[in-house]
């Protein structure tokens, strides 16, 4: 795939080394190494290898990449390598895509707080769809389904949400049968959406009294307990967001579908536009008006900001499966599943040879067996670490 014309590793670039000096100082640990992976991915600086040609003598050089979870260059094949692991977990069914969303006045507080509050996210967001699917007066059946956390919306604002993928049914709670949906509508979304919210706050309340959550900088006054009761009781009275799409279906469907959510990250490069005097402009849509296609600026700077609100803590999970998709009882639910749907034999998954591997490609120019014929080490490119507690 050719270079977009630009990517955010320019962006860096053209914030200057103004801008990396004082990443020192306001960055944590975890957002200066994806700074610094987004910098130098597919440059000399990490090292790579000389590939020759065996038919025509052609030579190229290959740089290698970061393999940063948040580098946009590097998602590609993250993606096609989880995509291929699931590949046999598809099942023959229909699908619904189930999306829950934080309302912005805790955003913030979940931003400082990102390991509590998102952790809270997942958990309380599969424990609601796991209650509504148990209820007999709805479906009665136990699901099996993964989510994926998303921080971000199309003008990279700080917007968490977790995706839910759930095969349209579940196991009868005797193992006995697959149980369809009685209705047009899978699970009550607004029905949900209450009981989501009313879970979400009790944690929370729950979170503050055992003193686990942060209040630094200006959210310091939310440290007083009416402060932060007077912050939920808000949050209560509003509407909170639970949407659920229409099913789609299709095993190689699912998985075309998939791969639009598990391994994006807060803006691809292929969405940036141009920069001219330090103006970023990138390409998003307008869930407000059809979702038209629209174009933005922001300087480079408030650009940066925005991208790296959404840097995870290091080691955090950011795809999970609950249910019988859970990790313990994953194989034998889906054995189950496979059984009851009328399928016996899973669909092979692909092998990992039957891809182009980095060790060999075609040559441009002949289109020859490209082979590895030396290693170049990288170069030792990163500085001091940052103090180990920042401002976010």
């Amino acid at each position: 795939m050719d270079r977009p014309p630009l990517e955010v590793a320019d962006v860096i670039a053209a914030a200057g080394q103004a801008f990396l000096d004082r990443c020192l100082s306001r960055f944590d640990r975890q957002r200066l190494k994806v700074l610094n992976a987004i910098r130098y991915c597919r440059t000399a600086a990490l090292g790579g290898h000389v590939d020759e040609c065996l038919r025509c003598g052609r030579r190229a050089i290959s740089y290698n990449s970061c393999r940063n979870r948040h580098c946009p260059k590097c998602q590609a094949n993250a993606r096609h390598r989880w995509l291929e692991a699931r590949r046999a977990e598809v099942l023959p069914t229909r699908y619904v895509h189930v999306v829950f969303t934080l309302p912005h006045e805790l955003a913030p507080l979940a931003l400082v707080n990102q390991k509590i509050v998102y952790a809270l996210l997942f958990r309380l967001s599969a424990a609601t769809l796991l209650k509504f699917a148990r209820d007999p007066r709805l479906l009665g059946a136990e699901i099996g389904f993964f989510s994926v956390l998303h921080t971000w919306n199309q003008k990279l604002e700080h917007h968490p949400h977790v995706h839910c993928v759930v095969p349209e049914g579940g196991i009868a709670p005797d193992g006995s049968r697959w149980v369809r949906p009685r209705h047009d509508w899978f699970l009550p979304v607004k029905a949900m959406a209450k009981v989501f919210r009313g879970k979400f706050l009790e944690a929370l309340e729950e979170a503050f009294a055992a003193g686990q959550l942060r209040f630094p900088g200006q959210m310091r006054t939310l440290a007083a307990a009416h402060a932060f009761a007077a912050l939920l009781g808000m949050s209560s009275r509003h509407k909170w967001v639970v949407y659920a799409k229409r099913p789609f279906g299709g095993p190689e469907h699912v998985l075309q579908y998939l791969g639009n959510y598990t391994h994006r990250v807060a803006i691809s490069n292929r969405r940036l536009v141009g920069l001219a005097d330090d103006q970023v402009r990138f390409r998003w849509r307008d869930s407000a008006h059809h979702n038209r296609k629209r174009v933005m600026a922001l300087h480079v700077e408030e650009f940066l900001r925005r991208f790296f609100l959404h840097v995870l803590p290091g080691g955090f999970v950011r795809i999970r499966h609950f249910g019988w998709l859970a990790n313990r009882k994953r194989k034998q639910s889906l054995q189950l599943c496979r059984k009851l749907l009328g399928e016996v034999v899973p669909p092979p998954a692909v092998s990992a040879g039957s891809h182009t591997s980095t060790e060999f490609w075609s040559c441009p120019a002949c289109g020859g067996l490209m082979v590895v014929i030396e290693r170049i080490a990288p170069a030792p490119i990163y500085g001091r670490p940052p103090p180990e507690e920042c401002a976010v």
